[in-house]
């Protein structure tokens, strides 16, 4: 081969690697020029956050929604819809969400849905309290009546609850611009609104059927701030982004039902017991201190009526008078009572989601007290009884005679022998006994039994 053969073959090489290169580094260029604007559209896009609340109003549900809230003002959100289906709920959790709906800087819309959705009693302090208030046909909203879970107050108590929970609501209903008479009527004569009805009433602003025609209803419409301010809806195209719960809001919101807390509660105590009795088992102990721990957390975010914690000591006390005192079940039964009353009345909550449902108080009474009595009995008999070893132990035992026994021991020093439970003893008897004759021991002197016919 010439030398300008070889050149040229030497000159081409790098020109077809660096075409190469350059057609690599176009395409990265377009791939990035793409994502680029992509990305603008996706910025320019309005976007609504969707957080769906299906549950009743309690801290967990709060510290959703205020999350919720909070990641909307931080993203530029152009509007946070609650889907709500409520059957109410505690006070002081309404007051922290309406709280944050007020402040919130981007727009929220309360929506009641889907069909035969609630937002019952609390729920209807959080439809007025949103710019915009809408629901689903076939919902309805409504009596929030405060109530005091079994208990009935006097009319000057009632009164002051009523007046505080209207003034609440016409705090945000009237600034709303909404009709604050039908609002009230909710609170004070316990009213509920069909969707129809609350349009009417000019309580809610909007009827829609689902998610797509509320975003569709609510494009274009200026919404009045709690500040005056105005502000109009742009949502042509916008991106619903939905909020999950988190495995610790999950976690949290299961174990805020008062049953199964009190079942942890149970058979918590009941485990760390067996612990006491029966130590270096570890496994019911640490497996009842979590329990128990895990069944206080739960309760302590529920609203706990101290008096019934009181009526729980009082039945325990009572179960363990039982074990001391012959009341022939009476003390058991009073405890038992005692007990039920106090856990049916545990948790001060306004709807019967969030109360201990009475099966499950009745079926925790009778069965705690029933195995506390059980477990106390047998300990106390266990304490009672005496401890025998050696030759004492053997009182009352049965064995056979190996050879004849003479009622006292011979001038020689020897008396009979015996086999008691598989050992042989040597035994006098307080008659004489011929060999293989079934005795039974009747007491001891120093290392000897002493034995009578059985």
């Amino acid at each position: 081969m010439s030398n300008r053969r070889i050149l040229r073959r030497w000159i081409r090489g790098p020109r077809r690697i660096a075409a190469f290169l350059l057609c690599v580094l176009a395409g990265v260029v377009l791939v990035g020029v793409s994502r680029a604007a992509d990305g603008a559209g996706v910025a320019n896009q309005p976007r609504v956050d969707w957080v769906a609340i299906d549950d009743t109003v309690q801290p967990v549900s709060a510290a959703r929604l205020e999350r919720g809230i909070a990641r909307a003002n931080a993203d530029g959100a152009s509007l946070v819809v609650i889907e709500l289906n409520t059957p109410g709920g505690l006070l002081d959790s309404t007051r922290e969400m309406v709280g944050a709906m007020l402040r919130s800087r981007v727009p929220v819309s309360v929506y009641i849905a889907p069909e035969g959705a609630r937002g019952g009693s609390a729920g209807f302090f959080l439809l007025e309290a949103a710019d915009v208030a809408a629901m689903a046909p076939g919902t309805n909203a409504g009596a929030s009546h405060p109530v005091l879970e079994g208990i009935e107050p006097d009319q000057t108590m009632k009164q002051k609850m009523e007046n505080d929970a209207a003034a609440f609501l016409r705090s945000y209903v009237s600034r709303r611009g909404r009709n604050v008479e039908a609002a009230e009527q909710a609170v004070r004569s316990s009213k509920s609104y069909s969707a129809q009805e609350a349009l009417d009433a000019h309580l809610i602003d909007v009827i829609a059927e689902n998610d797509q025609t509320l975003l569709h209803d609510l494009d274009g419409r200026t919404v009045t701030r709690m500040d005056g301010s105005t502000q109009r809806l742009m949502l042509t195209g916008a991106r619903v982004v939905t909020l999950e719960p988190t495995v610790r809001e999950r976690v949290l919101g299961t174990l805020e039902n008062p049953n199964l807390a009190l079942l942890l509660l149970a058979a918590g105590v009941l485990l760390i017991y067996v612990e006491f009795h029966v130590p270096g088992t570890i496994v019911p102990g640490a497996m009842g201190t979590v329990m128990t721990l895990v069944a206080l957390f739960a309760l302590n975010m529920l609203p706990v009526r101290h008096t019934a914690l009181l009526l729980l000591v009082a039945g325990v006390f009572l179960l363990a008078l039982e074990v001391k005192f012959t009341s022939h079940g009476l003390l058991a039964l009073g405890g038992i009572v005692s007990l039920t009353v106090g856990l049916l009345t545990l948790v001060d909550a306004p709807v019967a989601e969030l109360r201990v449902n009475p099966g499950v108080a009745i079926g925790v009474s009778v069965g705690l007290g029933g195995i506390t009595v059980f477990l106390l009995r047998l300990a106390m008999r266990a304490k009672r009884r005496k401890a025998l070893t050696g030759v004492a132990a053997l009182v009352g035992a049965t064995g056979v005679a190996m050879e004849a026994i003479e009622t006292a021991v011979g001038e020689d020093g020897r008396c009979g022998h015996v086999m008691v439970e598989g050992e042989i003893w040597e035994a006098t008897a307080d008659e004489s006994l011929a060999a293989e004759t079934a005795v039974r021991v009747t007491g001891s002197e120093a290392d000897r039994l002493r034995v009578s016919r059985a």
